[in-house]
């Protein structure tokens, strides 16, 4: 049944004002989105630290156009004015940076590796940015560029002016990469692994992409020396220019596709576009975003608000984002992010629990609670294939952040009525996690688990940091496992168990200040004691925001 939540005016009376802009007709919810919106920032100053991504949701792969330097995790700022790629891309915040990233860019006159010199001027005025289109006018080059997304494709279309000397650059990106030209074929191939960690050592992202129009040249790249004529190229960083002669608005599309699993597996997912037109591809990418965000429908408000509401919605639905790929005989497999291993099943990533336990899972179960469904699967086999639930993933375990909050997606999942899945093996995991910790990420299961579950806190001199924190996050993961072993009726003694250790925060409460506070392994609490000092026991906060939440 299609669950439609009416939103009124007073919920949204805390969102952005604005004056509706007179004579706009805005007819779906994906007309209201601005995937621009959070790009004004820099490493230094954060105004919402986010970066235009052209996907479908929850999609394996997104694009994005590029105005910084490779490995930038900044890699839009609308306060650039220069273009260098289009990326594609699987960051799910620039802290974390990507992984498994290459570019493609247009060009015309003169072949440019160099990303300074082949980046063109734009202006915004001649940019459409839509969550499911992009389109951009080159100007130093004369070319305009549009982008249309699937899960696990995209469609490029290029316009160029009249030239002999039309270029199409695939940049595969630094610390190892490979390209293939196949002329008989209009195709490129080859390989990224570039990351940023949480990969086993076998990790590529296998690309191919095709292209309608038979190439007149053909160069290679490696290490920034350009090959000519060339068709192979392995090296830190490879490349490939392939070259047309075109007329006056001559339009040349791409179909790119890539996998995690191989390059036989590009190409099959390589179908999703295959023989595709761009128009009916992006006209499924606007039903699809409509479908999603139309779960939601809002009441009052004015224009401006409706637009930060579906803004908002559309990065909620980004991520944690599919990992798994459709095999030749319709099977769902997966490049384990954890052993390296294809196995079957579903596989999702990039999202740190710490971060979105809160609100977005909530949200997941009550609005898309089949996309959770999947998501919890993917759990299940990410216990199977590192032994542990995993804390901030991207694409496998990464070393951030505090808590075992992964306890409560689980539990919420369940007690909302999502079933499906091995909840069983979920549960055990979630055990688990009280008892272990990750032999080589320590923010995985549970850092200082033998204090905690001995002493009932985590000790602020026992050189773990942001203890007082782990602590309390680590009492309310009890309590969502106390819940949950009670729906799942298991033996009293464990019920018991956590029902004890969810109460565990008050082991934290200062009588003196009546707020939270660490405490020494001796029972004394931490001194001197600064309720307003940010970090130190407590993780990007403070006593007063732990006190209180």
């Amino acid at each position: 049944m299609r669950r439609i939540l009416h939103l009124t005016a007073i919920l949204l009376c805390s969102m952005l004002g604005g004056v509706p802009m007179k004579g706009q007709s805005l007819d779906s919810p994906v007309d209201y989105v601005n995937i621009l919106m959070g790009t004004q920032s820099e490493f230094a100053l954060s105004n919402g630290n986010t970066y235009p991504a052209i996907a479908l949701p929850w999609g394996m792969n997104f694009w994005t156009p590029q105005t910084r330097k490779n490995g930038d995790g900044w890699q839009y700022a609308y306060t650039d004015n220069k273009l260098n790629g289009f990326k594609q891309t699987h960051q799910p915040s620039p802290w974390m940076n990507d992984y498994g990233q290459f570019s493609i860019f247009p060009m015309v006159g003169r072949m440019e590796f160099d990303q300074e010199k082949r980046a063109s001027w734009y202006s915004h005025k001649a940019e459409v940015a839509k969550p499911y289109y992009y389109s951009v006018y080159l100007a130093d080059h004369d070319v305009t560029a549009e982008i249309t997304p699937t899960e696990r494709a995209a469609i490029f279309r290029f316009t160029f002016p009249e030239t002999e000397n039309a270029y199409v650059l695939l940049d595969a990106f630094d610390r190892g990469s490979a390209v293939e030209i196949l002329p008989e074929k209009n195709a490129v191939t080859g390989y990224t692994t570039r990351n940023s960690g949480g990969v086993p050592e076998n990790f590529r992202n296998y690309f191919v992409i095709v292209f309608d129009k038979p190439f007149r040249q053909n160069h290679v790249v490696k290490d920034g020396k350009i090959a000519r004529n060339g068709t192979k190229a392995e090296a830190s960083h490879a490349g490939a220019f392939v070259g047309f002669s075109t007329q006056h608005g001559e339009k040349v599309v791409a179909r790119v596709a890539s996998s995690f699993i191989s390059q036989e597996q590009a190409w099959q997912n390589l179908k999703e576009v295959a023989g595709r037109d761009f128009e009916a591809v992006k006209l499924e990418g606007r039903d699809a975003w409509n479908g999603v965000l139309g779960k939601i429908e809002v009441e009052g408000g004015n224009l401006d608000q409706k637009r930060t509401f579906y803004s908002t919605l559309y990065r909620s639905t980004l991520f944690p984002r599919k990992f798994y790929e459709m095999d030749a005989a319709g099977n769902i497999v997966h490049y384990s992010p954890y052993n390296g291993e294809v196995l079957p099943g579903y596989m999702y990533t990039d999202t740190g629990f710490w971060d979105t336990f809160r609100a977005l899972f909530p949200l997941l179960n009550l609005v898309y609670p089949s996309v959770n469904r999947e998501i919890q699967q993917g759990l299940v086999n990410a216990y199977k294939e590192s032994g542990f639930l995993p804390e901030w993933a991207s694409p496998g375990h990464r070393g951030i952040m505090i808590g075992s909050n992964s306890a409560s997606v689980v539990a919420d999942a369940y007690l909302k009525g999502l079933r499906g899945y091995d909840i069983e093996a979920l549960y055990k995991a979630m055990l688990h996690g009280t008892e272990n910790v990750h032999p080589n990420v320590s923010s995985t299961g549970r850092l200082g688990h033998e204090y905690y579950n001995k002493l009932g806190y985590v000790p602020c001199d026992v050189e773990i940091n942001e203890s007082a924190a782990r602590t309390l996050e680590y009492a309310y993961a009890d309590w969502t496992i106390y819940k949950l072993a009670r729906a799942l009726k298991r033996p009293q003694k464990e019920i018991s168990l956590f029902a004890e250790r969810c109460l565990n925060y008050r082991n934290l409460y200062s009588p003196e200040y009546k707020l939270m506070r660490g405490r020494n392994q001796d029972g004394s609490f931490q001194s001197p004691f600064n309720p307003t000092k940010w970090g130190d026991a407590f993780t990007e906060g403070n006593s007063w925001h732990y006190t209180w939440s």
